[in-house]
């Protein structure tokens, strides 16, 4: 099953109250940051990229697919792991890859969270089979284990955002995650001392790249060896 045909993010629990104080805090800093870059409140389309090595989370918006503006980049608190994909329960690895949101959780151990679709499509045919691992959020707190800890104030900004991006009636927000940013001195670094990742991070390369081009997501799909297959949106 391809990225576009699956179903919207769920909510984990009704309670709402939560995310109701999230937004008497943030929601007004929210409409101001989407009106600063032009973009309408609630956004209509929001993106999020992640960089590991940097610990950066770049939040864009707009009010289509097409032409995304930055709105916010967050320092990422706590991330655990280290350069490369996670392939098995238990590597502590963040992710890395195309990836969307999949789960809002307003009763969070860790005050908000969202979370991501690992395994993904691509991940199911690469990881381990048995226990390729699970769970894998955007949350609040500043502790993690293969999640991406962003701090209580940071995820309510992060998660308002997202809901009402979802409210308006997208169905996923896409979320990619790198090793670090293409064409960088930490990129090459990392491609100089991790031969065994060099195959995956080119693979995923072109999704950078097609964006910075085009400021629109590009096109992913995922081969019956899990590798994508990343082109740009006509």
């Amino acid at each position: 099953m391809s990225e576009a045909q699956t179903p919207p993010p769920v909510e984990y629990h009704e309670s709402g109250d939560r995310v109701a104080r999230a937004r008497e805090r943030v929601g007004d800093d929210v409409r101001e940051a989407l009106a600063a870059k032009g973009v309408s409140s609630p956004a209509a389309f929001v993106f999020f990229r992640a960089f590991k090595a940097e610990r950066e989370l770049e939040l864009w918006a707009g009010d289509s697919p097409g032409g995304l503006t930055l709105i916010k980049t967050y320092p990422v608190a706590a991330a655990s792991g280290g350069p490369g994909p996670k392939r098995r329960e238990g590597d502590r690895q963040v992710p890395e890859g195309i990836y969307h949101i999949d789960r809002f959780n307003p009763q969070s151990s860790f005050h908000l969270s969202l979370g991501l679709n690992y395994p993904n499509e691509s991940d199911r045919v690469r990881s381990d089979r048995d226990r390729p691992g699970s769970d894998i959020f955007i949350h609040g707190r500043a502790v993690s284990i293969g999640c991406l800890a962003m701090t209580d104030p940071v995820i309510e900004f992060i998660y308002v955002l997202a809901d009402g991006a979802r409210a308006a009636g997208q169905r996923q927000i896409p979320v990619h995650i790198f090793p670090a940013r293409p064409g960088t001195p930490a990129w090459d670094d990392l491609m100089e001392r991790h031969p065994e990742h060099r195959a995956f991070w080119r693979e995923i390369e072109p999704a950078y790249e097609l964006f910075e081009t085009t400021r629109t997501l590009p096109t992913v799909a995922v081969g019956p060896d899990g590798r994508y297959i990343i082109g740009s949106r006509r």
